[in-house]
């Protein structure tokens, strides 16, 4: 569902369009946000003057620190380490080093395709202001394209004809560095997720939920319409109702409404996020990283506190 929708938002921005949509940036669907947990996603729009895109490569910035790229079907993933300008705190652990380049390869997206390459990582030692910027290089059989100019202060980054994807730094709440309290709210557009959080789970147990508030103050209805996480194969969303005094879940094919001027809240024993093909089982105090795509706000990243077993109203089908 996920792939058909995005493909069918991105051609309905491009027909019509002339060559200012031939040449449209690459660019990160959330390109602002506060110190913590971020997941970078970068949008690739077109290929090479009309060759399918067969590599990218994504240059780290100072201050994003700890990545993890997000596996694509189709495609290899060459990681490079490099030394940091500084030390950081990262979970509690001081580091000096980690990813500094990612590199996508042995896939193809034709030139009328759109697909996004996602990185997670913390931003850490930055300030409200600061802005970051993601150099990146498509490979193409004809070339390639270089998306990385950076503007000098004070210059208009949309005057460059081949700028790096910018993100801008918002003043934190909290401190610097990750906070479990900071790190389960996010915001984009007219929506605000808040109280987002996953259960532990048992050895060995290969599903998981996870749960949260979406509010939406926007004039607007807008639709959850997938939710994707590097720690499990697929995330569901579903729901669950008593038929026939039988608890019978099922996942929502056409996404979740937020009717505007509401509030919708995923808790155990209802709507819910199922996360399938956990890799490693979800223990008290570790944390969930998901990217949230709405019809509307777009994309949305966020890290969930995993929290105990017990807590909620009771358990839902995935403890057992």
């Amino acid at each position: 569902m996920r792939n058909m929708t995005l493909a069918a938002l991105a051609a309905s921005s491009i027909v019509g369009m002339s060559a200012t949509a031939a040449m449209a940036h690459i660019s990160l669907q959330q390109n602002q946000a506060t110190p913590g947990a971020y997941n970078a996603v970068l949008g690739i729009p077109h290929g090479c003057d009309g060759a399918a895109t067969e590599a990218v490569h994504v240059e780290i910035p100072e201050g994003f620190i700890g990545v993890k790229p997000m596996p694509k079907a189709g495609w290899t993933i060459e990681i490079e380490e490099g030394d940091y300008g500084r030390s950081y705190n990262l979970h509690g652990y001081e580091v000096s080093s980690g990813t500094a380049a990612v590199t996508w390869k042995g896939g193809s997206l034709a030139d009328d395709h759109y697909d996004e390459f996602t990185l997670h990582g913390t931003l850490a030692g930055v300030e409200a202001g600061q802005r970051l910027f993601f150099k990146t290089t498509q490979t193409c059989a004809s070339g390639e394209e270089a998306w990385t100019q950076i503007p000098a202060p004070g210059d208009d980054p949309h005057a460059f004809e081949h700028p790096a994807a910018m993100l801008t730094i918002l003043a934190d709440a909290g401190t610097e560095g990750h906070s479990h309290h900071a790190a389960s709210e996010a915001a984009s557009g007219d929506l605000l997720i808040s109280d987002a959080w996953a259960r532990a789970m048992l050895p060995g147990q290969a599903t998981g939920g996870a749960y949260m508030t979406i509010r939406n103050d926007g004039e607007e209805v807008d639709t959850l319409l997938s939710v994707t996480s590097p720690v499990a194969g697929t995330v569901e969303i579903h729901t669950m109702t008593m038929e026939d005094d039988i608890m019978v879940m099922r996942p929502l094919e056409d996404g979740l409404e937020i009717p505007a001027g509401e509030s919708v809240m995923l808790e155990p024993g209802g709507l819910h996020l199922m996360f399938m093909q956990v890799g490693t089982p979800f223990t008290e105090g570790a944390e969930v990283p998901v990217s949230l795509e709405f019809e509307k706000a777009g994309t949305v990243g966020l890290t969930m506190p995993v929290l105990p077993a017990r807590t909620g109203r009771g358990a839902d089908a995935h403890q057992h």
